[in-house]
């Protein structure tokens, strides 16, 4: 049975959520997701954030790994991954609803030397994806910055402070120290962060393996079993993964055609970004575009 905690973020939540989809709250870096239909699909690149489900379950793959969270349940993405994720439970009775706060990995470091049992760099590196559970003292902490929502005046002065308060429970959670390890100077998953972030801000462009082990500082063989222990994925599936979705972002922003798609994310060949577009979407291009616009 839910505690009055939980009641009440519930209902903060739905009153604050207007529409279907992402809703931007008043206060910055904090959204919420609606969706009152399961089996809704939704690939996207996370950026690094904290996901907590108030009401409803979710599905996300990552690589091959599938993982499955439901209500006072949190998923931390602690750098950027291609995520495919499905809502499983949700209904217009009971939709499915979503915290989303996004973590500034400035902030979390600097909270890091506050602590009094700083975290050390790990020299193994962790998936970047962790699913938890959502303790009392992380939910009396997300409830208070939750409830600034209904004193809208109270949030440039007191937000800050409750945002650090939900890092610090997250620091302090079983998966604390993995989480970290992406704001940790030279800890292995900070490296590999480095190439992620190339990946994804040149994802058009051809990428050699060997000058994103070099930008990593390290060798190649070192490097992939690095990247595929954070990812779940090689460097070249990466960068597929977010062509992939740019290139479908692209076609319903701008109802563009397949062939002019492939090319704007970097594909040399139009049949190959189809059929891989196909294999990962479920449909072909312009089906899937269509279904998406209506």
């Amino acid at each position: 049975m839910a505690s009055r905690l939980e009641r009440e973020l519930l209902g903060l939540v739905d009153l604050f959520t207007d529409q279907e989809g992402l809703n931007a709250s008043v206060i910055p870096n904090v959204s919420f997701f609606k969706a009152t239909h399961k089996n809704i699909t939704l690939p996207l690149v996370y950026e690094p954030c904290l996901c907590i489900i108030v009401q409803g379950e979710k599905d996300v793959v990552l690589g091959k790994e599938i993982y499955r969270y439901g209500a006072m349940e949190f998923l931390v993405a602690s750098v950027h991954l291609p995520i495919v994720g499905t809502v499983t439970r949700a209904s217009l009775a009971k939709p499915y609803f979503v915290i989303q706060i996004d973590i500034d990995i400035q902030q979390m470091s600097e909270l890091l030397v506050r602590m009094v049992r700083p975290a050390t760099a790990n020299r193994a590196s962790e998936c970047g994806l962790f699913i938890g559970k959502v303790d009392n003292a992380m939910l009396e902490s997300v409830h208070r910055l939750v409830t600034l929502l209904q004193t809208p005046d109270d949030v440039p002065i007191l937000a800050e402070h409750r945002l650090l308060e939900i890092y610090y429970r997250l620091l302090r959670s079983d998966y604390g120290n993995a989480i970290v390890q992406a704001a940790l100077n030279g800890s292995s998953t900070q490296r590999v962060s480095i190439a992620i972030e190339k990946l994804r801000r040149d994802f058009c462009l051809p990428v050699a393996v060997e000058d994103l082990a070099k930008l990593a500082g390290m060798s190649v063989s070192s490097f992939h079993a690095h990247f595929k222990a954070v990812t779940n994925m090689s460097p070249l599936q990466f960068q597929k993964m977010i062509r992939l979705m740019e290139a479908r972002q692209f076609m319903v922003a701008n109802n563009a055609g397949a062939e002019s798609a492939a090319y704007q994310v970097g594909y040399e060949s139009p049949s190959q970004f189809s059929r891989e577009y196909a294999r990962m979407f479920g449909s072909p291009p312009g089906r899937d575009k269509s279904r998406l616009r209506q």
